[in-house]
């Protein structure tokens, strides 16, 4: 057996079903084998003094499958020895349980057409990337039966937000369950509180690819940029959802349903469409003004989206809406994060990944963000957080529904910034200090002075 290190531990974890969702009995020491079929951690509750032991072993269709889970047991050695009878390093998979379906190869396309940035996967650079997608892949309760072929074409980002937001959940010690097709998540606490979300992205209303089209600038007129065509995008695509009723199945009634938007509508758009989101739900956007010689904030009130629908602004100002419980977004989800999470974690990589882009600042009065450009494997970087590692949950952010028949209560995503109305002011409140506004990731052989295009996205 392989001793396994903490931030190791951490992402083999995000393959239980409550992730790190730990109690009582905690995490103490971790192995994995070498040929990545097997990992086990050996937990401790120090106040019974009592150890537990936990195996994971991939099926024949590479699966994670639980195959040990024990608990009071009296010594270190009892525990060990349990796992380690799970380890048998090169012996065949986990066989399939009767009745169930193999699930699909994810990056075995059987020489169907595929889009560019899944066909980008195979490159070098990206397989840090790869590794972790297939990883969370295997992970999912259930997915799709068409889940793989969306990937590998023209939807391999609405299925890149559902990992995401997998690994975001467990990250948190949730329980994800996929028992119904829809909504596709069903999030639970330990106390019995659940949650169902449905992920959904813009789209832009021509497919573009993303691996090879250049990013487009975003609006240089601060209206336009926030309540323009972004806005009017997500507002589109939060209506069309919201008029199928997800609230209304049977298995969802009377609990708190929420959607989880990422932003693909143009080329690069997740960098900067985050504030016309925020305009669209909450109907103001902030800009600044110059009073008495000194630059203050100014909120502006908006009753509709620019352009000929006539959309209004202000999603939860409505009480039509009121079956919306949060709308969960994240500004972070794309093929660098993937490899940005393992990088950061193992520190260990043939290519340097470099993230530019700028931090929030916490500074009273402050009007915009500290820029940043830092290698992903160093110590600035990663104790920007206090795992040590970047996150999943770095940008994810919950923006509540005031008028919420079933509110989402912030105690179901602890680790996530939220958005509320407090005394008619909305008001945020951050898990993590350091919150990062948008960046671009640069992946480049190490040694390897002059960039190309394709090495930004």
């Amino acid at each position: 057996m392989k001793s396994m290190p903490n931030a190791m531990f951490d992402l083999y974890a995000l393959s239980l079903p409550w992730g790190l969702g730990f109690v009582d009995h905690m995490p103490f020491e971790g192995w994995r084998t070498e040929d990545g079929r097997s990992w086990g951690v050996l937990t401790l509750d120090k106040i019974a003094n009592t150890f537990g032991c936990i195996a994971m072993r991939q099926r024949q269709d590479l699966v994670w499958t639980l195959v040990l889970n024990e608990a009071g047991l009296n010594s270190f050695d009892e525990a060990k020895q349990r796992i380690s009878a799970h380890f048998q390093e090169g012996a065949p998979r986990e066989p399939m349980p009767p009745n169930t379906a193999r699930r699909s190869n994810i990056f075995d396309s059987s020489n169907l057409p595929t889009c560019t940035l899944f066909q980008h996967l195979s490159r070098k650079s990206r397989h840090k990337a790869a590794w972790m997608i297939g990883h969370l892949y295997y992970s999912m309760p259930r997915p799709d039966d068409n889940w793989v072929r969306d990937f590998q074409t023209e939807n391999l980002h609405s299925r890149l937000w559902e990992l995401h937001l997998l690994a975001c959940f467990r990250e948190q010690g949730r329980l994800v369950t996929q028992q119904y097709r829809s909504p596709d998540f069903c999030i639970s606490r330990r106390n019995g509180e659940c949650a169902w979300i449905e992920a959904v992205t813009t789209n832009p209303s021509e497919r573009y690819d993303h691996a090879t089209t250049l990013a487009e600038p975003p609006p240089s007129d601060l209206r336009e940029r926030v309540i323009g065509p972004a806005a009017v995008r997500y507002a589109s695509t939060i209506r069309n959802k919201l008029q199928r009723r997800y609230d209304q199945f049977p298995h969802v009634v009377g609990q708190p349903f929420a959607l989880a938007i990422a932003d693909f509508h143009a080329q690069g758009s997740m960098v900067w469409s985050r504030q016309a989101l925020i305009a669209y739900l909450y109907g103001e956007y902030a800009t600044t003004q110059i009073i008495d010689g000194k630059t203050q904030a100014l909120g502006v009130h908006v009753d509709y989206l620019l352009g000929d629908q006539n959309t209004p602004a202000g999603l939860f100002r409505f009480p039509e809406n009121a079956s919306l419980s949060a709308i969960i977004f994240s500004n972070g989800c794309s093929l660098a994060k993937f490899g940005r999470v393992l990088v950061s974690m193992t520190q260990q990589d043939d290519y340097t990944n470099t993230r530019i882009g700028e931090i929030f600042d916490r500074t009273p009065g402050a009007f915009e963000g500290l820029p940043f450009c830092l290698d992903v494997t160093s110590s600035e970087y990663r104790d920007l957080w206090p795992q040590g590692y970047e996150p999943w949950s770095a940008e994810l952010e919950v923006f509540h529904n005031p008028l919420a028949d079933h509110p989402l209560s912030r105690e179901m995503l602890p680790e996530a910034t939220h958005w509320f109305v407090r005394e008619r002011e909305t008001v945020c409140e951050a898990f993590y200090e350091t919150q990062i506004l948008y960046s671009r990731t640069l992946v480049l052989p190490k040694y390897r002075s002059a960039p190309k295009l394709e090495d930004f996205y």
